[in-house]
């Protein structure tokens, strides 16, 4: 048992260690592996194996240096700029039932600094929505199959698709699912948007009832590096055992995760938990800046939105660098999420300072702005003219 007790406090000093892109302290390394050798005796093969395991999964997790990472990648208040360059943001979902979610997403993606917010949703949801804030965008052009003929179907989807088609282009990025409910002709629909996003190279963020959809069709994002994948961990449970055929394996996280990303073709995964673990099947980079124990619904909403908008600013940022890099990775996809965890996380912690056991996601979608502010504050600019 005091092995045991070892062993887990390895982990969790060489998931949450605060060092920038760096492995685990080799001092800390060489002093755990010394006390589970002088605790088992150097002669215990199964010991040694399971110190070896720790140390190959610790060589795989990069701890990310995220607050870095947001600075670098957000942009300047810069009064030259003009409406949208700061970010154009598209939420396809919202049904009957959720309203909720679409607006969580996508208005955190204004809260953060995104100049334009879209929400594409179903006719019932849209009305709700735009009670909700008068600064979406909303687009009731979304249907259910309650309220479809079928010998109206084929019409409609193709209707659906030229509404959305028109927009696609102006689109920074993407995000599919939240709210979006499991009705089957809405997920037809939303199948063929991914599929013109993914022909227009839209990024795309895929979260709550799109990961649904993407695990019971892998070729709606397969081989698309500008694609992310937000699961939480029953979300994540499902797609490992679509895609690799088996359970999910916390003794080899880092290794299954990799395997997870390389087996849809390089796409970016974002597994939330206790620590976020991000992979577009390279490295895995880790975030474990502390959140908050309160579990309300809809903070992945917020992830989502966040993460959308990071990963257009991390696109833009690697565009204008020309080279010039001080951040590592490289990946906008893997930028995006980096960032978007850190704020997410970091909103969360304060909301739950003040409000304790009564947060709510509205509460923490409050504390974006001046999270964002603490780590990356808004430059201030001067007329001279």
């Amino acid at each position: 048992m005091l092995i045991k007790h070892v062993v887990m406090s390895y982990r969790l000093t060489s998931l949450s260690s605060s060092n920038s892109h760096t492995l685990l302290n080799k001092a800390v390394l060489r002093r755990q592996l010394f006390l589970i050798r002088a605790l088992a005796g150097d002669t215990e093969l199964s010991n040694r194996k399971m110190a070896q395991q720790i140390e190959d999964v610790n060589a795989k997790v990069l701890e990310a240096d995220a607050e870095h990472i947001l600075r670098a990648i957000t942009p300047s208040l810069d009064p030259n700029r003009h409406k949208g360059q700061a970010g154009k943001i598209a939420v396809v979902g919202g049904c009957r039932e959720y309203t909720g979610a679409p607006y969580f997403s996508a208005i955190s993606a204004l809260k953060i600094g995104a100049d334009l917010s879209h929400v594409f949703c179903t006719e019932d949801a849209a009305p709700v929505i735009k009670s909700y804030s008068p600064e979406l965008i909303v687009h009731p052009v979304l249907q259910e199959s309650y309220s479809v003929r079928e010998e109206d179907k084929e019409s409609i989807s193709r209707k659906v698709l030229a509404e959305v088609d028109k927009w696609m282009e102006r689109f920074d990025c993407l995000v599919v699912g939240p709210g979006l409910g499991r009705d089957p002709f809405l997920m037809e629909c939303v199948s063929e948007i991914m599929k013109h996003a993914k022909d227009a190279k839209v990024p795309i963020v895929v979260d709550g009832d799109g990961l649904f959809l993407v695990t019971n069709c892998l070729d709606l994002v397969s081989d698309y590096p500008l694609a992310v994948l937000t699961p939480n961990v029953n979300e994540y449970k499902r797609l490992v055992q679509k895609v690799l055929k088996c359970e999910v394996n916390d003794e080899e996280a880092a290794e299954q995760l990799i395997s997870l990303s390389k087996g849809i073709g390089g796409v970016t995964i974002l597994r939330k938990g206790k620590f976020d673990f991000i992979s577009d099947g390279t490295t895995v980079h880790s975030v474990s800046v502390y959140g908050s124990p309160r579990r309300c619904g809809g903070q992945g909403d917020i992830l989502s939105g966040s993460v959308a908008l990071f990963l257009s600013w991390a696109r833009q940022y690697l565009s204008a660098a020309d080279g010039n890099l001080n951040i590592k990775p490289v990946n906008p996809t893997v930028l995006g999420c980096i960032a978007g965890s850190v704020l997410m996380r970091k909103a969360a912690s304060l909301a739950f300072c003040n409000k304790k056991r009564s947060t709510l996601t509205t509460d923490i979608i409050e504390y974006l702005g001046e999270s964002l502010e603490d780590m990356a504050p808004a430059n201030s600019y001067q007329d001279t003219n």
